[in-house]
């Protein structure tokens, strides 16, 4: 299997809080794409931010779910968390409500099997031999902000942020190891897959902000111009909606990382 990744930043003034790398060996091999989580105004409780944390995490990750493939991805996840927060521990608060955090997509296969993890709201996209697409897609965050629009206007945000990692709302990866328990996770033949895709949200826009195809054109997208293409077309859509009115979205654009594994 050959990788190819792209991974762009929403634009010059910040650094990237994206991030994607792969690993592939023979038959064999994984991958790590995380969405950091921009912090609100008035911090996150951590010197260090969180592209400096999306990093750690993201290479903690790749070694565990590489080096060790006897681990379950879950564990993999629980211990990357562990390690990470061992390491500013010491100089940060990792009990602010907005410490340093992100979303998740692991993979992971050999000649009999393929491993996942998805947590939150970036997607792993797994086509079979026939050309079908499926999306593993964890929806809580979804159903959260659903739940978010019922309220007053002044109230959404405060509510939505209550939701973050509690039991009934929607997890992400931060300080707490635990939340590798609440992430969706499965295992397939590797008969059944032809090929991977993961995407954090910024690269999914393509599909559902502004509905350039579904999920099975974007991954033909992805196998015929590749990560890039994929990036430069929502670059592109943003580009003729910068007021976010005809595409209402949070931001006009966002950074965005999408790892393709195919033959």
């Amino acid at each position: 299997m050959h990788v190819r990744a792209a991974v762009r930043p929403a634009g010059p003034s910040r650094p990237c809080e994206d991030f994607a790398a792969a690993l592939s060996t023979g038959d064999g091999g994984a991958l790590v794409v995380l969405d950091g989580v921009t912090p609100p105004v008035g911090g996150d409780g951590c010197s260090h931010g969180v592209p400096w944390f999306v990093n750690r995490l993201g290479g903690a990750l790749l070694e565990a779910t590489a080096r060790r493939p006897e681990v379950p991805l879950t564990e993999c996840l629980a211990r990357a968390i562990t390690r990470v927060a061992a390491a500013h521990r010491a100089t940060c608060d990792l009990s602010h409500p907005r410490t340093p955090q992100a979303t998740v997509v692991l993979a992971r296969w050999s000649e009999r099997t393929v491993e996942h993890l998805v947590l939150c709201d970036s997607v792993l996209l797994i086509r079979d031999p026939e050309g079908g697409v499926r999306p593993v897609h964890d929806a809580r965050l979804e159903t959260c902000r659903a739940r978010a629009r019922e309220r007053v206007a002044a109230e959404r945000v405060a509510f939505l942020e209550g939701l973050r990692n509690a039991p009934d709302g929607f997890p992400t990866a931060a300080a707490d190891p635990t939340v590798a328990d609440r992430a969706l996770a499965g295992t397939t033949s590797r008969k059944r897959v032809s090929a991977l895709a993961a995407l954090t949200d910024g690269a999914t826009r393509w599909t559902d902000t502004f509905a350039l195809g579904d999920w099975t054109a974007l991954f033909d997208l992805l196998l015929t111009g590749g990560p890039e293409r994929l990036l430069e077309e929502v670059r592109g859509a943003e580009a003729t909606d910068p007021t976010c009115r005809a595409f209402p979205r949070g931001k006009v654009s966002d950074d965005a990382a999408a790892v393709l594994v195919a033959p």
